[in-house]
């Protein structure tokens, strides 16, 4: 059953509408507050086939505000690239040592990055750190001798998107207690971003939805039609 807050936020919304991304971001900001400091959400369903290879579509977004969310950053890395890691702010720094840990099934981090170097070795845990999206990637940034500068892009709120099996997609743009300009230029970053990674293989439509909600709220469908490559 839903609880008196959803249904009260269901009398506020129009489930039938598309809004501007403005507007829908304004919609939800007069839904009834949860007790904590709900998540803000972007969801899309795209038109693309997730089984093919040249239809996945993945990459990353510096949101304009920083996510809200304190990230607990792991680097694989020796010597100076560690030494840059751990002054970058990094909280677990290591690599024999952390990759034993992770071995364990230790993952009480949010994002890990490697050296290309550390990477020989920490390919290895592939088991325990890729069904949780844990694992190190050049294309997202994550496997770099430059530590600290991704340390410093994941801290300041740099967020990855990749389609699921379903062909969704699900970005986390800020907090509840953002302004709404703050939630509506990081919405905007991460639209924009997902529209570019359309695939040049795909024929038809590409982004069929995009929904903004927060963890307790109903969602409230955007508009994307003053975005490009639909």
């Amino acid at each position: 059953m839903p609880s008196k807050r959803y249904k009260k936020a269901l009398e506020v919304v129009d489930a039938a509408k598309a809004y501007p991304l403005k507007d829908a971001v304004g919609v939800l900001a007069k839904f009834p507050k949860a007790k904590f400091n709900e998540t803000v959400d972007l969801a899309f369903r795209l038109g693309v086939d997730p089984k093919q290879s040249d239809q996945m579509v993945r990459g990353t977004v510096p949101l304009p505000h920083g996510s809200g969310k304190v990230v607990r950053v792991l680097v694989f890395a020796k010597g100076a690239a560690a030494d840059s890691a751990k002054a970058a702010g990094a909280e677990f720094v290591g690599f024999e040592d952390m990759i034993a840990k992770c071995n364990s099934g230790w993952t009480d981090f949010d994002v890990a990055v490697a050296t290309p170097e550390a990477m020989v070795e920490v390919r290895k845990l592939g088991k325990v750190l890729g069904p949780r999206g844990l694992m190190p990637n050049p294309k997202t940034g994550t496997v770099t001798d430059d530590t600290a500068k991704a340390v410093k892009e994941v801290k300041a709120g740099r967020v990855e998107f990749k389609v699921d099996k379903a062909g969704n997609v699900h970005v986390a743009v800020g907090k509840v207690s953002f302004t709404g300009p703050q939630l509506e230029d990081n919405a905007r970053a991460v639209i924009e971003a997902v529209s570019k990674a359309k695939p040049g293989s795909l024929k038809g439509a590409y982004i069929h939805s995009c929904t903004i909600s927060a963890t307790m709220s109903p969602g409230v469908r955007v508009d994307i039609r003053e975005f490009a490559a639909n």
